[in-house]
């Protein structure tokens, strides 16, 4: 009985995920004044593809401002507050009344093209959810490999930093934080920068989890030949990616903008999602999804 039933259970399991493949994956058209941008949403995020489909579905994005531009970085929109908006009126705060929960992934990245989601600072906003309805895409820039090193290097100590910041504030290593205190107080560099540079062993013991940053190999080869942000990796979350029309980027952030980086002419959105097959995608759009390693 429990044998025929948990191949019944199998058998329903297994025709379910047929059936969802069968559906195929969900494409985003972006229409601007400047063009049409397709896009893919990643598996990888599921809280943000089906909150991203929702509001397009229901039309939430149509008429919505691209209200920041901003030349070698990315194009936002998304507020709510932008289909009305009167000329100058800052925008950058609204949403739907509600944030996603962080979804970062070590494969989705911030190269050109890629769709990410606005949030609120660190100060206010320490787990670093996103914003329910405000996202940008990347235009980004080629790096150099030094200038990737420095970045690197950048994200390592700020990571780092982060981690000793939440060890030494614990009581536990009062005893310490006073010792860093006086240290400060004297200015003594030298003795702080070795303490920093010295600290992983007590941050892998407090924090096991603790690893410290590095870009990868693809990565790197991406970010000095197609370009993108790679400030922001592991900042926001990545949850889809452009794969056709990414010259209406380009064409957006070259626009005449205010002090505020909003485009002095408006720049409105009207967002659908429709499902495809990958094999028509690749097919319609040229775009060879990877292979999933096993």
């Amino acid at each position: 009985m429990i044998k025929s039933l948990l191949s019944t259970v199998f058998l329903c399991l297994l025709l379910t995920a047929c059936a969802q493949d069968k559906k195929g994956e969900y494409v985003v058209t972006i229409k601007t004044s400047y063009g049409d941008m397709v896009a893919i949403l990643y598996n990888e995020t599921p809280k943000h593809k089906e909150n991203f489909i929702k509001l397009a579905s229901s039309k939430f994005y149509d008429s919505l401002l691209f209200h920041r531009v901003i030349p070698e970085f990315m194009i936002q929109g998304g507020d709510p507050e932008s289909k009305k908006a009167a000329a100058g009126q800052p925008l950058g705060n609204g949403g739907p009344g509600y944030t996603v929960e962080a979804e970062f992934r070590p494969t989705l990245f911030h190269e050109r093209g890629a769709i990410a989601a606005a949030r609120t600072s660190d100060a206010v906003n320490p787990t670093k959810a996103s914003s329910g309805s405000q996202f940008y895409i990347v235009q980004g820039k080629k790096y150099t490999t030094e200038e990737l090193d420095q970045y690197e290097q950048n994200l390592r100590n700020n990571k780092k930093s982060q981690y000793l910041r939440e060890i030494i504030m614990s009581p536990k290593y009062a005893n310490l934080l006073t010792q860093i205190q006086e240290h400060q107080r004297a200015q003594d560099g030298a003795w702080l920068n070795e303490f920093f540079e010295k600290s992983d062993t007590l941050i892998v013991k407090e924090k096991p989890d603790y690893k410290p940053f590095a870009f990868t190999l693809e990565q790197k080869n991406v970010y000095t030949t197609v370009g993108g942000t790679p400030f922001l990796d592991n900042d926001y979350t990545v949850f889809g990616k452009v794969i056709k029309g990414i010259e209406v980027v380009d064409k957006i952030t070259a626009v005449a903008k205010d002090a505020q980086n909003r485009p002095t002419e408006d720049v409105r959105m009207f967002v659908s999602v429709k499902q495809m097959s990958r094999k028509k995608i690749e097919k319609e759009y040229g775009y060879i999804f990877p292979e999933v390693k096993k």
